[in-house]
């Protein structure tokens, strides 16, 4: 019992301060399922910029895990993240009768979870469509075309951070 009280705490910790990063941002959290969160931008603003401030948030969650890791006084409360970042469109709404639900579907959402799944600890992966929107802004490493579940060989990006002169 004691266990589980300390992983509810632990995802608490994290997702709060995720939360606060996501808004600093302008993104809007979706929901979480566990341990997952997930987030999108450029949902309720016709700012061109949705995925650079997606890559700017997600460079802050990785540097916020990272930095409680080196903490000594949270070092129970650490655990590794991967990170999926996919751009397009989507169908969003609210579902059900009882205890409704924003979601979000379609096939951007499933590449997103293709590239989180695809993506190592510590790091943020991303597609194709999203690395031809960031490209000038932040720097990336080529990983290749990687077989991803159901989808083919699919173009895929590692995040190394922003440009110089790029404001965070």
């Amino acid at each position: 019992m004691a266990e589980i009280a300390m992983e509810v705490k632990t995802v608490d910790f994290y997702f709060s301060k995720f939360d606060a990063i996501i808004e600093k941002h302008g993104l809007e959290k979706i929901k979480t399922i566990g341990d997952a969160y997930m987030c999108a931008g450029g949902l309720h603003d016709n700012e061109k910029d949705h995925a650079q401030r997606m890559v700017l948030a997600a460079l802050e969650i990785s540097s916020f895990v990272e930095e409680t890791k080196n903490d000594v006084a949270t070092s129970e409360l650490t655990f590794d993240i991967r990170i999926g970042i996919n751009t397009g469109p989507v169908v969003a709404g609210v579902v059900g009768t009882k205890k409704f639900a924003y979601d979000i579907w379609g096939d951007t959402v499933n590449v997103a979870a293709r590239m989180e799944s695809m993506s190592e600890p510590g790091r943020i992966n991303i597609s194709e469509n999203t690395y031809a929107m960031i490209k000038d802004v932040a720097e990336c490493e080529y990983r290749g075309e990687i077989e991803a579940k159901n989808r083919g060989k699919l173009k895929m990006y590692f995040v190394q951070g922003m440009k110089t002169g790029i404001p965070s």
